[in-house]
């Protein structure tokens, strides 16, 4: 770590070199001459952009058994992912290089950042309790594919699962909401140190734990829990919930970025609202400036070109065999020296039907600072728009699933309004005198509505996340349609 802190550009660009001589013979390497390649430059001009449709008969093929396509080992593990929204599946590769020095390099380096901010730490003498994906590993045509939680879990060594709760069989199963219950019945028993998982689904636990046990809090249970390793989703929107369940001013929480196509960052300090970027786990990095995205003029930088404060797209090359790949994230720099992020949203997961720009970090942010003006409490959100008809303008509409509802939903939007308008100048204009854009409207969703529409559409489980943004209404509608709906307009 020290080394890529102090030489960061240096070891990214050692790594592309690298990843390029590996490649070479691999029928991706020859088709673009790889061996040729002596600089990145001459690597963005030769090699184009790829999203997963782009690689997706390439994957095929070597889920069938044929090697030396775009990585030269072979390669049985692929992650399976829907994504946030589509329905489709992908496969993502996992290689044996990605898994030891991508994903399990990072679960040490962020145990290692974290027992080295926090000496007196107790981490290991407890066990983790870790909430991973709910599918089993299948395998087909010589190779496995499930969850990467579960490909990781069933490639660990046999020891880890001493210092690990539930146990490996539980932790793969397949039914979500039996393997909850299960879950439930054997970490109540041990001592808890730590929690890692996605927010949502373990908020979801966490409180069926409190629930069977009749207990308020998580220490009445788990009286030396210390830490939770957060990542999938914005932690924001749970923050106050997590406090309530966890009223210990000395617990910490720790967050990750990490993906199926890989682990990009690690929170490296107590109490921080930054990540630092990871630059030596096989993966080299570029971005396009969220002011290029999609245009005639989009433009492509590597990591030295990036500034502070600015929204950027992020394109991967992977020790996996993931070329230039666009992984549907966007981030922004917090700090370039050393390179520090944060998670600003998705690429596809945005609205911008009327020129408004609103990205996820606008709509979270607006959303906390509005649950607390209210005294309320948020379980799930979707926003969509609604499109202008005849000299009627437009709108955003909000499903919002409530823990605790605001005593006026009306006054609730109203605030969410103007929050909104505080932290995205381009939706103030367009709300400006109602020029383009109405009054939101939000519509209060019956207790477990998300949950019902995930199961659903088979998407039970800590891989999967409610679509927050979208420039169409396909899911509010199906949403809309399962709801008793309570709404206000103006």
């Amino acid at each position: 770590m020290e080394l890529f802190l102090k030489y960061p550009n240096e070891v990214q660009r050692e790594l592309l070199h690298v990843l390029l001589e590996t490649a070479k013979n691999t029928e991706f390497g020859k088709n673009y001459d790889f061996a040729s390649i002596r600089n990145y430059e001459e690597f963005k001009e030769r090699v184009p952009l790829r999203s997963y449709e782009d690689y997706e008969s390439m994957i095929e093929r070597n889920r069938l058994g044929e090697n030396n396509i775009f990585w030269p080992t072979s390669i049985k593990w692929f992650a399976k992912s829907s994504g946030t929204t589509s329905a489709k599946s992908k496969f993502i590769p996992v290689s044996q290089e990605s898994l030891e020095d991508c994903h399990f390099a990072a679960g040490k380096d962020l145990l290692c950042m974290y027992l080295n901010n926090n000496e007196d730490s107790q981490l290991f003498t407890g066990k983790s309790l870790r909430l991973g994906g709910s599918k089993e590993l299948y395998k087909e045509n010589g190779t496995s594919f499930g969850d990467l939680s579960a490909i990781i879990i069933d490639n660990m060594p046999f020891w880890a699962d001493f210092s690990s709760t539930p146990s490996s069989e539980i932790s793969l199963m397949s039914d979500w909401e039996f393997k909850m219950k299960a879950i439930v019945n054997e970490t109540i028993q041990e001592n808890v140190t730590s929690l890692a998982g996605v927010p949502s689904w373990m908020l979801v636990l966490l409180n069926e734990v409190l629930e069977a046990t009749g207990k308020e809090s998580l220490f009445e249970i788990w009286n030396n829990l210390e830490v939770y390793f957060h990542g999938g989703v914005n932690f924001d929107p749970y923050r106050d919930q997590y406090a309530k369940i966890l009223p210990k001013n000395s617990f910490k929480y720790y967050e990750i970025y990490n993906a199926s196509e890989g682990f990009f960052a690690i929170q490296d300090h107590n109490d921080s609202s930054e990540l630092l970027l990871m630059l030596d786990y096989g993966i080299f990095y570029e971005f396009i400036p969220m002011d290029t995205y999609g245009t005639p003029n989009e433009k492509v930088i590597p990591l030295s070109d990036v500034e502070i404060g600015k929204n950027y797209a992020v394109i991967i090359t992977t020790n996996a065999g993931l070329w230039r790949y666009q992984i549907g994230d966007t981030i922004r720099f917090t700090s370039v020296n050393p390179y520090r992020i944060k998670v600003s949203g998705r690429t596809k997961h945005h609205i911008n039907v009327f020129g408004e720009e609103l990205i996820i970090e606008n709509a979270e942010n607006a959303l906390r600072k509005t649950t607390k003006v209210t005294d309320s409490e948020i379980v799930d959100y979707t926003v969509a728009p609604i499109f202008m008809k005849g000299k009627e303008k437009g709108a955003h509409e909000w499903v919002i699933e409530f823990k605790k509802s605001p005593k006026n939903l009306k006054e609730f939007g109203l605030i969410l309004d103007q929050n909104l308008q505080n932290v995205n100048s381009d939706y103030e204009a367009k709300r400006y005198n109602n020029t383009t854009l109405n009054m939101l409207k939000v519509q209060e969703a019956r207790k477990g509505l998300f949950y019902d529409w995930l199961k659903m559409n088979d998407k039970l489980g800590g891989q999967h996340k409610i679509p927050r943004l979208s420039n169409t209404r396909t899911y509010i509608d199906e949403l809309l349609t399962l709801n008793e709906v309570n709404s206000f307009s103006s």
